[in-house]
């Protein structure tokens, strides 16, 4: 094989490796999200927003509310809602699509049961 391939295969999987690393660390663009583009993402997942003073009212009175903390285990440790399980999850969008699959059976497949993600 002649020098000038071996610099180029160089090149090229030291570009390769260097994108591929890049896009698995790179941080999310901040998501501004609105009440209208959430109700929407729900709509489409089968899922029902609530607000606040409704929410408050089902962790007084809800038997089969599912109160998920997507903080780090050791943030779940220091401090949670009193119920709450704990499913550690980054902000990534690795994250979100590597879980995809624990999401879906911890959550279970039950649309109806009451769920809060903090």
């Amino acid at each position: 094989m002649s020098v000038k391939r071996v610099i180029l295969l160089v090149f090229l999987s030291t570009g390769l490796a260097v994108l591929a690393l890049w896009l698995t660390v790179r941080p999310d663009p901040a998501y501004q999200g609105t009440w209208e583009t959430a109700s929407q993402e729900a709509r489409q997942g089968g899922y029902e927003l609530v607000d606040t003073h409704e929410l408050w009212e089902m962790y007084q009175k809800e038997q089969d509310l599912l109160v998920v903390d997507t903080r780090q285990s050791w943030e779940y440790r220091l401090g949670h809602i009193e119920g709450a399980e704990n499913f550690s999850m980054d902000p990534t969008w690795w994250e979100r699509w590597r879980k995809r699959g624990e999401m879906k059976e911890f959550l279970g497949e039950d649309k109806s049961r009451p769920i809060v993600f903090y």
